[in-house]
Parts: C-alpha cells; structure tokens; sequence
C-alpha cells in the first residue's frame, strides 16, 4: 500500500491482511517494552486542520511505538491561518523529509488531493476529511468487533454473518461511509437508522439497508449496535426539534438496551453524549466497547504505517 485514503477501494484480502497485522500489533502492547524498531529513522508529520485530540493521540502513540520521529502540525497559529495552501504546506513538509503524512482536514477530498497531486512523495494516510471518510476509525472498529467475536482464533477471518446497526447522524459522519463499505467488504450486513433528515439523499448506491425506526431494527437482536456522536459543530440547520426528541426516538437508552441480547456489542466512536445518544448504563456496560476501541486504535494505526512506511512502497 502507497496511502489509505478510504474503505471503498479496500479489497477484502487487503482489509483481513491490515487487521492481521494490527493482531501482531496488539500483541506488542501487551509486552513490558511497547516498542518496535521498525520505523527507526522515519518521520511521520500529524497534520491536523481540524482539532481531534484522540485521534491525533492515537497516531502519535501508534509512530511512537513504531520507533519514528513525529512531528505535530496545527492549523491554528500556523501559517495554515495566516493563508498559506495545502499545496504550499505539502511542500514543506516535502522539503523537511517527511515519510509519512497523517492528514485531518474539513474538506471531503483533501487527502486524495493531497496523494495524488505530486506535491509529496511521502505515503498518505486518511485521519477523516470532511464527511467523505475515516478508514482508520472503520479498520479499528472492525478490529474490535472481530475479536470480541472469535477471540485469539480472530486471524485471517471476516465478519461473515454479522448484523451491524448504525444509528444516528449519518448525513455528517464520515466513520459510518467508510464502515458501510468495510464491514459489507468483510462480509457483515449493515443498517442505517437516523432521522430522515440525518439521512444522505445518495444512499442508492451504499451496500446498507436504510430505516428510520430503532425499536423494529433492534428488534431482531444485532450483533453490533454502533451508535454515533450527535454532531453539533457540523450542523448549520435544525434537523431534529431538540435533543430530548431525538434522545426519546433515536437513542440508546436504559430501556432499549435491556431488551438487547446480553452478547450484542454496544459501539461508540468517541467522544460520548451521555444520555443523548446513549446512556450511561449502555455505555458502562461489559457490552461496550469504547474503551477496547481506544486501546485497539492505536494497534490499528501502527498497523497502517507500517503497511505504508516500512521498506520500499511501490504503488497500491
């Protein structure tokens, strides 16, 4: 692999093979020295246009643990703020010797640009642009869901079966795009329940059953409910009258979840409105698996720099 920009390219022995590397990953977290020399000499550059304190974390702790030298770029107070473009920040990353570039921008797009344009030679990876994707997210949360399913028997296997509801803001998440099509990819059914205000007008084409009731889709008991962040900061008009309606109608709450089975994972990407779209018994619960995505995250993205950084890259 030269970048990772999105799920929707990702062929399924592709996907299995990245998650099966994050297992080896996984298993050096749990050693007293967390390190690996892998990386030794690299640089891999964190540029940020939008603030993500856990994912930044996560992939900073990921190169770390690699070996290679990071470097923290943020838009604000940059020259990113005083008007500079992509193309000239790519360029000086370039000129620095960047390996590797971890991207976060609020353009859908930015990323592919910024891989395909020829303005760096350094391998690209995708950490969300705009409402488009992040496939790191998605790869994480396949990870999670793999493991609590077959355990240390996870390697080399998909999520062939499995029925995994999404609910909530689809329209503005980019983490449900690209787990549409990874967990399809991967052999998982998938279904989308939000308002149908919360709903993108091109679903035709997405591999996901869409619906807009929660009770009929918990109804026959998923293996997966995965629920996702009400997102305030990426809504400029009044899709739901207010929260209380949206928590009553599209919301985990404590009577939702006791009618779930006692083995259906409970998924969340973080950071958590408690008793908004979920409530605090849901999400303290054995069958949730916030924290487990956190610390899996981390084994993730080693995985993915790896796969981009380590020896020499030919094209994807």
């Amino acid at each position: 692999m030269k970048h990772l920009l999105g799920t929707r390219e990702l062929a399924r022995d592709e996907a299995i093979a990245l998650l099966d590397i994050a297992e080896d990953m996984a298993a050096v977290q749990e050693r007293e020295v967390k390190k690996l020399p892998t990386l030794r000499g690299k640089t891999v550059v964190n540029l940020f246009f939008e603030d993500s304190t856990r994912t930044r974390i996560s992939f900073e702790a990921a190169a770390k643990r690699l070996s290679a030298d990071v470097i923290n770029f943020s838009a604000k107070g940059s020259s990113v703020s005083k008007g500079e473009s992509l193309k000239d920040t790519a360029q000086t990353l370039q000129a620095m010797g960047a390996d590797g570039v971890v991207i976060r921008h609020h353009a859908s797009g930015a990323p592919q640009t910024l891989a395909t344009s020829g303005w760096i030679d350094a391998g690209v990876v995708n950490a969300g642009d705009g409402t488009h994707e992040h496939p790191t997210q998605a790869l994480l949360d396949a990870f999670t869901i793999r493991r609590r399913l077959h355990g240390s028997s996870s390697r080399g296997r998909g999520l062939d079966g499995i029925r995994v509801v999404i609910v909530g803001d689809i329209l503005h998440s980019r983490v449900a795009r690209s787990n549409v099509w990874l967990l399809t990819t991967l052999g998982a059914e998938v279904e989308l329940v939000a308002p149908p205000t919360l709903v993108p007008v091109a679903t035709g084409a997405w591999p996901a059953k869409v619906g807009y009731d929660l009770d009929a889709a918990l109804a026959g008991g998923p293996e997966v409910v995965m629920m996702l962040r009400i997102q305030a900061e990426r809504m400029h008009a009044a899709f739901f009258p207010n929260s209380r309606e949206y928590a009553r109608t599209w919301g985990l709450d404590d009577a939702r979840f006791a009618q779930l089975p006692a083995t259906t994972m409970v998924m969340h990407p973080g950071p958590m409105n408690r008793g908004l779209e979920i409530s605090a018994r849901a999400a303290d619960s054995s069958q949730s698996t916030v924290r487990e995505q956190v610390a899996n995250g981390v084994s993730v993205r080693m995985a993915a720099l790896y796969m981009l950084m380590s020896g020499e890259r030919g094209e994807a």
